[in-house]
């Protein structure tokens, strides 16, 4: 999903929006006055000269990360000692934002490197990345324990009611110093050694399980023999499959790639039952099955360590001592903001499943539905009670229209947005687009780019990053981009998304506003610079806009013919939004309550069957995962394991009961208009990191959030007790 905001000393100094003034110029002089600090060599030495400062693929090889990032840390150690060993009293521009001024180099080479390793990758740059992993967790040590420089922060923070600091000043003063404090600067000698440690190699553990489980969605992939088991499939699907096949030196086959989730797209079309189980086994088991992907040994080491990181903090487990800067505030909140989900989430299960149950019976098939069913009969379900199949909606969602006349036709009525499609900046791979991003009032706001298809070298799921982000302090303008992994489409055939890519897409594209609408002076509290429950909120508020009948009729056109899709339809469409979400919501409350039951393991209870926790949690969730498996196991949950997710992935729904909760602000108030727009841009989406969420919300919507929009907006509000 975004890119994680990178600690002070590997990220703070991107790129920006503003001019570095004299005084802030002389300090950052007089502190390096003793220090020498290295030049840099090579592509990332200096910014791109490229419009916005867009990185240049065309000059860049995968030989020119190692020594760039080598370089990149080296020269930052050096402006860290430089301001260590500054002789003046330590003050706001000669600490604070001295920091926030080191790593230019290093954030360039990185910034690129973590596109080319997320989309792209290969065993050159895999093994790079198994290199630098453990080495760039040492760096970010060598900051936050310099007991040196942690002093300096202190100083200035402890007299910070004496300094006239602006609101921003303020917030990153007081990020700094909790940045210190949460990486260990208070510790013991013993303990920061001890920590040193742990963070090396947790840092390792996390690359090698993300590279593993790219590995495993790609060879752990469904191989058919018979075509006749593919049936159900559009020949455009089939012919895909077996592209697939002859790119892996199958031909005569067909492949069934994987997708990072437990249920896999084609599950709602395959009509051979045994197909499907294959295809849902191969996803269950694709991680734990005792062979080279199998990732269960990486976890067993990676919840031990964060367990024994916790209680070196004094914390009772690694939940609690991650929460510490969330909205929510700990573990339990979280929790018992979940179990409120999970009563009428399971009635609504069993209900579902009663309907797909009639539906097989109704066939004359003597079986009860199993996971791998479901999908495949609540289509029938929907079929019969909307007049409505996703066959009949895809021939609507070409990506490219979706994308121009969806995405960012909304973008367009809500903040006055446009976007011009441009050919003169080079790309990481040929099916990339790129686009100028223009405010409303004709000035150039940013550069964004967008890639769409799944690939075997891409690891799973959708996300933003950035290349360069907002910041006064640089006079620099967001690059930003969207990574999703929509089913490519065969040679000659459109490339069609489903439904859950259209609200993919929109999703996506609310983390990229978050990043392009940000106005602040500092990078490190630019833009998605937030909390993992707050930082989901931009996203899942633009989700309402897929749905808006004006956008969904204007991006909603037959890729032949250029109809639109019939009025009816879209009715259809509509009405069918709470269909099916017992098990919508239901895999992904599994999952958010499947990663608790990991991170509130205290130090020394981590089991080492993680097979055996698992079902052991599952069986003890009170939803009906039996029926409605978690939309990620244990050994493929990338988010939690690799991605910055771990206690974290609650967050989806947190911040769902935000957007819900706006989405009917913004029904009251008058719907989709600029005035709407402009205040939800004003109050969260420009804000960053500088303000309390809490009431960054109630700037918004007057109150506090309440989660009856959320059941309201999942049909579920019936089913509370």
């Amino acid at each position: 999903m975004y890119k994680p905001v990178l600690l002070i000393g590997t990220a703070l100094c991107v790129a920006s929006l503003g001019a570095c003034t004299t005084t802030t110029d002389t300090t950052m002089a007089t502190a390096t006055e003793a220090t020498a600090i290295p030049e840099g060599t090579g592509i990332f030495a200096q910014p791109s000269a490229l419009p916005f400062h867009a990185p240049d693929f065309t000059r860049i090889a995968d030989a020119d990360f190692k020594p760039a990032i080598e370089q990149g840390m080296a020269i930052q150690r050096a402006e860290w000692t430089a301001i260590a060993n500054d002789p003046a009293a330590p003050t706001f521009d000669n600490t604070i934002i001295a920091l926030e001024k080191t790593g230019r180099m290093l954030d360039r080479a990185r910034s690129v490197f973590s596109v080319k390793t997320g989309t792209v990758t290969n065993d050159t740059l895999d093994a790079i990345d198994a290199e630098l992993s453990p080495k760039l967790a040492a760096h970010s040590d060598a900051l936050y324990l310099n007991d040196a420089i942690f002093q300096r922060v202190q100083a200035v923070y402890d007299t910070r009611a004496t300094m006239n600091l602006t609101g921003e000043d303020k917030a990153l003063l007081e990020r700094t110093y909790e940045d210190f404090v949460h990486a260990g600067a208070k510790l013991s000698p013993d303990a920061k050694a001890q920590l040193r440690e742990i963070n090396t190699t947790l840092s390792s553990l996390s690359t090698k399980f993300s590279q593993t489980l790219t590995e495993a969605d790609k060879y752990q992939a469904l191989v058919v023999a018979d075509r006749a088991a593919l049936a159900g499939l559009s020949e455009a699907e089939i012919a895909a499959a077996a592209q697939a096949a002859h790119e892996r030196g199958l031909d005569g086959k067909e492949i069934i790639t994987l997708q990072n989730t437990t249920q896999q797209p084609k599950l709602d079309s395959l009509t051979n039952r045994d197909t499907r189980r294959e295809l849902f086994e191969k996803s269950w088991n694709r991680t734990s099955d005792g062979s080279a992907t199998d990732t269960r040994g990486i976890i067993r080491q990676l919840a031990t360590l964060r367990a024994q990181k916790a209680a070196l903090f004094g914390e009772p487990d690694f939940a609690s001592y991650q929460m510490y800067d969330r909205m929510a505030g700990d573990p339990q909140t979280a929790i018992e903001f979940m179990k409120g989900l999970a009563g009428p989430t399971a009635k609504a299960q069993l209900r579902e499943a009663a309907a797909i149950n009639e539906e097989i019976a109704a066939e004359g098939k003597n079986f009860s539905v199993e996971p791998y069913d479901w999908d495949f009969y609540a289509q029938k379900v929907r079929a019969k009670k909307f007049d409505l199949d996703a066959g009949q909606i895809k021939p609507y969602f070409q990506v490219d229209r979706v994308l121009e006349d969806g995405v960012f036709y909304a973008a367009n009525k809500l903040y006055g947005l446009t976007f011009k499609k441009r050919a003169d900046i080079p790309t990481w791979h040929s099916t990339v687009s790129v686009y100028t991003v223009f405010d409303a009032d004709g000035s150039e706001l940013a550069l964004f780019y967008f890639d769409p298809f799944k690939r075997d070298n891409k690891r799973g799921g959708a996300w933003m990053s950035s290349f360069v982000s907002q910041s006064h302090l640089y006079g620099e303008k967001p690059v930003i981009y969207n990574v999703l992994n929509i089913a490519p489409p065969a040679a000659g055939e459109p490339a069609l998304a489903t439904f859950d890519d259209v609200t993919t897409m929109f999703h996506e594209f609310g983390h990229a506003l978050h990043g392009l609408f940000a106005d602040q002076k500092y990078p490190s509290l630019s833009g998605t610079a937030v909390a993992r429950d707050f930082v989901e909120y931009p996203s899942q508020a633009n989700e309402k806009w897929a749905m808006e009948p004006t956008v969904l009729a204007n991006y909603a056109k037959h890729y032949e013919t250029g109809a639109p899709m019939p009025a009816d339809l879209l009715t259809k469409v509509q009405e069918s939004q709470t269909f099916n979400q017992g098990y919508a919501l239901g895999e992904t409350l599994a999952a958010a309550m499947l990663d608790m039951d990991w991170h509130t393991l205290p130090d020394g209870k981590v089991p080492e069957d993680v097979n055996g926790f698992e079902a052991a949690a599952l069986e003890a969730n009170p939803l009906h995962t039996d029926l409605v498996p978690p939309r990620y196991r244990t050994s493929y949950f990338r988010h939690i394991w690799s991605g910055g997710y771990s206690a974290g992935y609650y967050a989806y729904l947190w911040t769902e009961m935000l957007s819900a909760d706006t989405g009917e602000w913004f029904d009251e108030h008058g719907g989709m208009t600029r005035a709407n727009g402009d205040r939800f841009r004003a109050t969260v989406l420009s804000r960053g990191g500088t303000v309390d969420y809490g009431a960054a919300f109630r700037a918004m919507t007057g109150k506090d959030p309440e989660v009856e929009p959320m059941l309201r907006q999942r049909g579920l509000l019936d089913e509370t007790d």
